[in-house]
């Protein structure tokens, strides 16, 4: 069963959220932790580490997931995880819907930084 919708916000509120296109270049693993992996995206004129729990999720995830590009919020306040920076947030689909996740990415490549909404 589908999870109910939640309430309405109106654009002003969405367009705060900056979400683009990057390419993930490289996946590292991070000392200590069962689920974190370091990602290096670049997003055209600049390149981040974004730390994502998604270790557990894939059976091979740096053969899965590097080269390609998806979705990632880049207006979050940096956070600090397991000692380390994540400067963004990585859009998948199906995680918090129990379903094995996938990357949210675009149709066809697109230039890194392009921006979704």
């Amino acid at each position: 069963m589908a999870a109910p919708i939640k309430t309405n916000i109106n654009f002003k509120v969405f367009g705060k959220v900056d979400i683009r296109v990057g390419t993930i270049e490289l996946v590292e693993d991070i000392a200590g932790s069962e689920k974190l992996v370091r990602l290096t995206v670049d997003f055209g004129d600049h390149k981040r580490k974004i730390l994502v729990g998604m270790k557990n999720e894939r059976q091979n995830c740096k053969e899965e997931i590097e080269g390609k590009q998806a979705l990632f919020v880049v207006n979050l306040k940096p956070r600090k995880m397991m000692g380390e920076i994540s400067e963004g947030l990585l859009l998948d689909i199906g995680y918090v819907d129990g379903v094995a996740p996938v990357l949210a990415m675009p149709e066809k490549p697109v230039p890194n930084g392009t921006r979704a909404g």
